[in-house]
């Protein structure tokens, strides 16, 4: 296990379980919790030992979003002139880039929701791939409360996910977002009675997803998510392109001998990679 201030991180039998570990705090997010995240997501993406990564949290609320008094201090929002108005703009690009990594990480996000999934939270769980949530979970748009607009990645990824009119009613009120509601708009693709039974169904679900060859893991991640930002016509041919990259006779056979002999295949891991940064 690796020790974070923020998180723990477990690798076991090819998943990844990352915790956010701070449930006095309510799980906010502050600097060292973007510094953290971020290195971990790094490391798990340029790592082929983990094939699903599990995002689960401790206490009664997922996480509160934003610590708000890092504003005050370490993260200055400077409004006075156009060059404070401009460090904005770059210090946001910072933080979406951190998000943005959960979408493009090579192995699929499952995050398991209980309790308070608020403000920035929903920016981080929009970008994952399969949420599951404990029946007392709920969702909010906090910043227009705060007097401020959501921006780091709830405007942009939550009208993908559900009803473009319910994204505008949530993003304009405030208001919170049941569970049973999320799951009926698609946010959520399940509900459980417990934060325990949430936990074990996405543990459950990314077991699942280990089994599987991860290099096909890895171009039907990056075929869901070009399509959904390209026209059909677009998607089939980047399919055609990417199916022709990743082919294996190999795996297709492996994976029908498995099936036929009740037992788990085995496949080769994505191969690790290096940074041109890292090298001599």
């Amino acid at each position: 296990m690796t020790a974070l201030h923020s998180f723990s991180l477990t690798i076991e039998n090819h998943v990844a379980h990352l915790v956010l570990n701070q449930p006095k705090a309510m799980n906010t997010m502050h600097p060292q919790f973007w510094r953290e995240l971020d290195g971990v997501l790094t490391d798990l993406h340029r790592s082929g030992e983990a094939r699903a990564l599990v995002i689960s949290s401790t206490g009664k609320h997922f996480s509160a979003g934003m610590a708000l008094e890092t504003f005050g201090g370490a993260i200055q929002m400077n409004d006075a002139s156009p060059e404070g108005r401009a460090a904005v703009f770059d210090t946001l690009s910072d933080m979406q880039a951190t998000f943005t990594k959960l979408e493009t990480l090579r192995i699929p996000v499952i995050v398991a929701i209980q309790g308070g999934c608020i403000g920035g939270a929903v920016d981080m769980v929009t970008a994952c791939c399969i949420r599951y949530a404990s029946a007392e979970a709920f969702f909010c748009i906090q910043e227009i409360n705060i007097g401020m607009v959501a921006d780091v990645g709830t405007l942009q990824r939550l009208p993908k996910l559900i009803p473009l009119a319910v994204v505008k009613e949530l993003a304009y009120t405030g208001r919170r977002l049941t569970a049973d509601k999320a799951m009926h708009y698609g946010l959520v693709n399940a509900v459980f009675e417990s934060p325990e039974a949430t936990l074990q169904a996405a543990m459950e679900c990314a077991k699942e997803i280990a089994s599987k060859p991860p290099v096909a893991i890895w171009g039907t991640k990056q075929a869901i998510h070009y399509a959904r930002d390209h026209t059909v016509d677009a998607s089939l041919k980047q399919m055609g392109w990417l199916q022709a990259a990743i082919w294996s006779n190999r795996h297709v056979g492996e994976a029908v001998t498995a099936m036929k002999e009740k037992r788990a295949g085995n496949f080769p891991a994505l191969s690790d990679l290096s940074s041109f940064r890292d090298l001599a």
